[in-house]
């Protein structure tokens, strides 16, 4: 593994490791290249800020970790891997969540959320004859849905299992993205022989 590699894991690990019990802006750079043993230079020479910082963790950590779960048959467990994510790094997330760098952990999430959620929507509408703005606007409903369910379970404490959430997501979602997404389709149609009608 290269060294600039291994350099931002242990700021990573630093910072993790400090977020379980202070608060984000409670933590300088100074704290975490002394956990390192490394100079500030050598921080800046990665990261902007330690926001930007926080921002790899999400991406390398989590956005990373539910690649090759996207699809109609595999989405539920690229969810219930977010949810677990956050439920193994409780104190970090909550954290995050509490503090001005919460629009890091809103961005993580939606980003997450959204590749799982188009995937699903590209794999049922193929073959189908669906705007592809139409398309965009049932991804980002059930995206903002989804993102808003796992935000209000991080706000209350995280009780309910992860796996029970995600079955019941499974449960509501079946058959739904079929059922918009044919309607799209059927309402692409219309207007296409309304508008043959009057040309």
């Amino acid at each position: 593994m290269p060294s600039s590699h291994l350099t931002k894991k242990a700021l990573a690990a630093s910072l993790k490791s400090r977020m379980n019990h202070t608060p984000l802006n409670k933590i300088t750079v100074k704290l975490l290249v002394d956990d390192c043993g490394i100079n500030r230079q050598t921080f800046y020479y990665h990261f902007q800020d330690i926001y930007e910082l926080l921002g790899w963790i999400y991406q390398t950590e989590a956005v990373d970790a539910i690649a090759g779960e996207h699809g109609y048959h595999t989405w539920t467990s690229g969810f219930l891997k977010i949810f677990k994510y956050i439920e193994e790094n409780r104190l970090f997330c909550l954290n995050t969540l509490n503090s001005l760098a919460r629009s890091h952990l809103d961005s993580y999430l939606y980003t997450v959320t959204n590749q799982l959620v188009m995937e699903v929507v590209e794999e049922v509408s193929a073959g189908m004859q669906v705007d592809e703005a139409d398309q965009r606007f049932l991804a980002n409903f059930y995206t903002l849905a989804f993102v808003g369910l796992i935000v209000r379970w991080m706000l209350d404490g995280m009780k309910e299992s992860p796996e029970n959430i995600v079955e019941k997501l499974g449960e509501l979602a079946d058959g739904h993205f079929e059922r918009a997404l044919q309607r799209y389709e059927q309402k692409a149609g219309e207007s296409k022989v309304s508008g043959n009608r009057s040309s």
